[in-house]
């Protein structure tokens, strides 16, 4: 990419997106192109080409996705699945018609089969069941990467899509009962802490493991990749090394100040029981997550004093 090249982010305001955003602005990209919700309506497909046909963007980050936690995707499975799909579809189809340069699709480490070997390589794909609790988020975006790879070998279009770990970071969702894994344990904590709650209870046995990663390095990897990969084989993106959910839990109990006890509902469901990323192939290419784990935590957590809470801090009802 050129610093004047006109750069599409889906999903601006999300996460990822917002992320992705700071990164092209710190690096000197600022011919972006953003659109609301409100302005564009990703699952319409009309909508989606008279975007691409009046705006034509050389380049395209899809970082736009309908997501959330355990329970949201246990419970709206088919929302999941649709949206996703429509989004996903709309953009790649329309960049493929509309001569985008290169675009980039994320994905996510659920992809992967339930019980699939640990650390997972990009190899393993396909190679068994998906973990039921995600399954209709996951078929989606193995779609949606699979239509990058055809799309590549059919029409020779440079659709490259990346697989990150489990993400935190600004901007994530810290309000609704849809929120993931960290934004829920940091609005828990938190609230438990200044109610002077003797106890919280946390879902699953907290034996399960995850690896989890500050979604500026995503950020920052995805730039890497934009413009140093052009392979239609998708790459990890992630720390190379999981933690047990109650390490988390303790971590951040440590970070925010919490000394209540911590209980586990074994009668809730753990999802996956790990998720660990090989990423031996992108550290080939020259790049490796910066941020240790404690301090994109507790950058994090003041994030979310500071922008969801305000200034004052008063507990978020």
């Amino acid at each position: 990419m050129e610093k004047k090249s006109k750069i599409y982010v889906a999903g601006h305001r999300g996460m990822v997106g917002s992320a992705i955003v700071r990164e092209l602005k710190k690096q000197g990209y600022n011919n972006l192109v953003l659109k609301t919700h409100e302005e564009l309506n990703l699952t319409k497909q009309l909508d989606v080409e008279k975007f691409f046909e009046t705006e034509n963007p050389e380049y395209v980050f899809l970082a736009a996705a309908k997501v959330g936690g355990i329970l949201a995707n246990m419970t709206y499975p088919a929302d999941f699945l649709y949206n996703n799909l429509a989004m996903q579809n709309n953009i790649i189809n329309s960049s493929k018609n509309y001569g985008v340069n290169k675009l980039l699709f994320l994905g996510s480490s659920c992809i992967y089969p339930r019980l699939c070997p640990q650390p997972m390589k990009e190899e393993y794909l396909l190679d068994g069941k998906l973990e039921p609790t995600n399954e209709g988020y996951a078929i989606a975006k193995i779609a949606g990467l699979k239509l990058c790879e055809y799309c590549y070998k059919q029409y020779n279009c440079c659709f490259i899509s990346v697989m990150p770990c489990n993400l935190f970071g600004y901007n994530d969702d810290f309000i609704s009962n849809n929120s993931h894994l960290i934004p829920a344990l940091i609005r828990k904590i938190h609230d438990a802490k200044i109610t002077n709650k003797e106890s919280i209870e946390v879902w699953g046995t907290g034996r399960a493991r995850r690896e989890i990663m500050f979604a500026d390095d995503l950020a920052e990897a995805c730039l890497f990749i934009m413009n140093n990969y052009d392979n239609k084989e998708f790459v990890n993106i992630g720390v190379g090394r999981d933690y047990l959910i109650s390490e988390i839990v303790d971590l951040l109990c440590d970070i925010i100040g919490y000394k209540g006890k911590v209980f586990y509902d074994v009668s809730k469901p753990d999802g996956m029981p790990q998720k660990v990323l090989d990423v031996s192939k992108i550290n080939k290419y020259g790049w490796k997550s910066r941020t240790s784990i404690k301090d994109g935590l507790r950058m994090t957590y003041e994030w979310y004093l500071s922008n969801v809470l305000g200034d004052n801090n008063e507990k978020h009802e």
